[in-house]
C-alpha cells in the first residue's frame, strides 16, 4: 500500500479501466477517456488502501486535477446528480396563494374518496396516522 498522494496518471489510468462502482449520488467525480467515475473511491482503488482510508473527498479531487483530470461536482453539473423536478402546472397556471393550490389538488380527488374519511380524522389524527389512543368527543 502507498500513499494516495504518491498516484501517477497511469495508476489512475490502470485503475479506471477495471473499476467498476454500482452506487449513485456520489458528489465528486472524474472524467477518465468517456466514463464519469466517483473520484474518491477511484484513487483508493489506484492506491490500494482500504475505503476507510483518510483521504476525504477534496484531497482525492486535488490529486486527480494536478495529475491533469476533469473533476466534477454535482452542484454543477445536475445531469450528474439528482433529476430536477418539472414545474408544478398550477403555478405555472398563475395560482398564487396556498389556498388556491389545495383547492385545485382537491378537486381531482373523487366524492367517493372524501365519503370514506373518518368524521373526527382533524381531531384524531394522530390515530389514523400513528395509531395512539383516540380522543374522546
Amino acid at each position: 500500500m502507498r500513499s494516495p498522494k504518491e498516484l501517477t496518471r497511469a495508476e489512475i489510468l490502470r485503475a479506471a479501466s477495471n473499476f467498476r462502482w454500482t452506487r449513485k449520488g456520489m458528489k465528486w467525480t472524474v472524467i477518465v477517456g468517456d466514463r464519469e467515475l466517483p473520484a474518491r473511491p477511484l484513487v483508493l482503488e489506484a492506491a490500494g488502501v482500504p475505503p476507510n482510508d483518510p483521504t476525504n473527498s477534496h484531497q482525492a479531487v486535488e490529486i486527480l486535477r494536478r495529475l491533469g483530470f476533469e473533476t466534477r461536482y454535482t452542484k454543477e453539473h445536475p445531469e450528474v446528480g439528482p433529476q430536477e423536478e418539472e414545474e408544478s402546472p398550477q403555478v405555472g397556471k398563475g395560482l398564487s396563494s396556498i389556498l388556491e393550490i389545495v383547492s385545485a389538488a382537491t378537486r381531482e380527488v373523487p366524492d367517493s374518496a372524501w365519503k370514506r374519511l373518518p368524521t373526527d380524522l382533524a381531531k384524531n389524527v394522530d390515530h389514523y396516522l400513528y395509531g395512539t389512543k383516540k380522543k374522546d368527543e
